[in-house]
């Protein structure tokens, strides 16, 4: 528990007994470093329950505190705050508590229900891009988060592996392929069929611009293109079940997910449950029947199916096409309800996807509830904003999206140049330099992207992201392999001053400033984890995570660890400084960035 929430409630009792008057919350904040405390409450909210000179109704709480409270050793009073100075036996008693926990800030999973995560969600015609590295990366740190703050989590997503886009691909390989496989090309299977994606498009254009010469109006060109008119063939036989479209779309899809699962390890994101749309693509339909002999859906007179949210203020949604065909929302529909039918104990959903569809999970979650599922009131749209490059585009073998591969080679080539520059790495082998090349790129990726708020569009730049100074993934890395440099000399020192388990702090020690303020950091582990989870913000966890390794770095510039002569300061100032790295790897064990050890 956090010092606001142990003197929140010390602050309520005051308020009661002193003005007979209930206080619904207590606002505090950190205090000014002109003044003197560790925190301070806001008097002004108070007033509107308490009449009375701020002034002087902070005096009062504050000798109240003093008098009730054994760990408020004195407080000061500046205009309409009440600024209250901490005992230091208070920090290290909460140090002796936790400084042995493995786990610290993380909840035990509850048996209260389970929550599902879905990210990535890709289709099987191309590459993964720079869209999905985003996708990916909050996803994966969401589930983590709500797995640490005790929720039970499955990570799952539903692959887009049918439709029209995929026989696009398929119909190129056939008439331009010659039998080219991953293994003849040395292509990766998601590349090689993004490969013939494109010769589709390019064919299509040709084939557009030739009609028109021939005086053929361009819309009716488009329609009528000789190889769309092939690949919409291709779809029906394929929804019929033609036994050499279904192989041929077996063998294509098969290589796309070699090449996708390959693209996640390198990422470090892994899934729980795979849905497929080929499995879920008639989901819905008798749902949706049934909703209409309910009355939440209506029928036009074409026969197409319907449901009125212009009360909510939206509009008309269809859900069944005058032929009975069923169009996403239906989908959508049916794939939920069988995520809670698969996995009972699911009492709420997480959706990872891009802003565009906003309006789309609206009336998703809308249809739900009106059907009468109670787990819908516990669906969240984790909805994202673009990532956009200073170039506007990188090496891509497309030519319009950034490659989810070449931008992960890219930023291991970025770490190596970099590092390269700084000439920190001495004696390391020729592969403990390529892992950590790939340590320190691939952490400069994700926290870069973790570390702004899910909603904002993010101007992405490699070379920045990879500054050893600064709120990066870098910076915070280097850090944590400078505190195990610290450990490493002191246990080298055969010093005592290495923790270990049941080893107590003396509460008598006097804490020095910077000891104190990196023990209030570490308090708020817990609770921002908390806080992360409920927000679904990773971005919380990484910018707490740069607030610590600041506050650390202050704390080694000023205080004498090492060095200093009294045994019982250095043993706790190691200990310390352990505990620090410890909550630095857990948080970024919920962003899936890894820390070295040596930098």
């Amino acid at each position: 528990m956090s010092l606001q929430n142990d003197l929140g409630q010390k602050v309520k009792d005051a308020v009661k007994e002193l003005y007979q008057v209930e206080l619904p919350t207590v606002e505090f904040q950190p205090t000014r470093k002109d003044f003197e405390g560790d925190v301070t409450v806001v008097v002004f909210p108070m007033l509107r329950f308490v009449k009375g000179n701020p002034v002087q109704i902070g005096t009062q709480i504050g000798e109240f505190l003093r008098e009730h409270v054994a760990e408020v050793a004195k407080c000061n009073v500046v205009q309409g705050f009440l600024n209250i100075v901490i005992e230091d036996s208070y920090y290290l008693n909460f140090f002796n508590s936790i400084k042995d926990e493995t786990d610290y800030g993380y909840v035990k999973t509850s048996s209260q229900g389970a929550i599902m995560v879905e990210y990535s969600s890709p289709n099987t015609n191309k590459p993964l891009h720079l869209g999905h590295i985003r996708n990916n990366l909050l996803g994966y740190s969401v589930g983590e988060i709500l797995k640490a703050s005790g929720k039970k989590v499955y990570k799952t997503q539903i692959i887009n592996d049918r439709g029209i886009h995929i026989c696009k691909s398929m119909l190129a390989w056939q008439k331009f392929g010659d039998g080219e496989t991953p293994e003849s090309s040395g292509l990766k299977g998601d590349h090689l069929v993004g490969k013939y994606y494109v010769a589709f498009d390019k064919a299509y254009k040709e084939q557009i611009a030739k009609l028109v010469d021939d005086g053929m109006a361009k819309e009716k060109a488009e329609k009528e293109a000789p190889i769309l008119l092939e690949a919409q063939d291709m779809l029906r036989k394929w929804e019929a079940g033609d036994t050499e479209v279904v192989s041929l779309w077996k063998k294509m899809n098969s290589w796309v997910y070699a090449g996708f699962d390959t693209t996640y390890k390198n990422m470090g994101v892994d899934f729980d449950k795979l849905y497929y749309e080929s499995d879920t693509y008639l989901l819905g339909r008798d749902v949706v029947k049934d909703g209409l002999e309910k009355g939440v859906f209506f029928k036009k007179e074409d026969g197409s199916v319907w449901i009125d949210l212009t009360d909510e203020g939206l509009d008309e949604k269809i859900v069944l096409r005058s032929d009975g065909t069923a169009v996403y929302m239906t989908q959508d529909i049916g794939t939920a309800i069988q995520r809670v039918t698969d996995f009972p104990d699911i009492n709420g959903m997480v959706y990872t996807v891009g802003n565009e569809q906003d309006y789309h999970f609206k009336v998703l979650f809308l249809i739900l509830k009106k059907l009468g599922y109670s787990w819908a009131e516990q669906l969240y749209h984790l909805s994202y904003g673009m990532v956009d490059l200073p170039s506007g585009k990188m090496k891509s073998r497309e030519g319009t999206v950034v490659d989810a591969d070449d931008l992960i080679q890219n930023m291991e080539e970025t770490a190596e140049t970099i590092s390269a520059e700084l000439g920190k790495l001495e004696g390391y082998s020729e592969e403990e330099k390529k892992d950590l090349y790939r340590t320190i790129g691939l952490g400069a990726l994700k926290y870069y992207i973790l570390k702004v708020d899910p909603k904002k569009r993010i101007l992405f730049n490699p070379e920045e992201s990879v500054d050893f100074q600064g709120n990066t993934g870098p910076f915070i890395q280097y850090t944590y392999a400078r505190i195990q440099s610290i450990l490493r000399k002191a246990e080298d020192g055969r010093s005592s001053a290495r923790l270990t388990d049941g080893q107590v702090v003396e509460t008598s020690l006097e804490l020095h400033e910077k000891e104190k303020e990196l023990l209030k950091g570490i308090q708020l582990f817990p609770e921002t984890v908390q806080l992360a989870a409920e927000n679904f913000s990773p971005a919380l966890i990484a910018n707490y995570t740069y607030d610590l390794v600041k506050e650390f770095n202050s704390f080694y510039q000023q205080v004498s660890i090492l060095g200093e002569l009294d045994e019982q300061k250095k043993q706790f100032r190691v200990q310390l400084s352990q505990k620090v790295g410890e909550v630095i790897q857990s948080a970024f064990r919920l962003l899936g960035i890894e820390v070295p050890e040596r930098m």
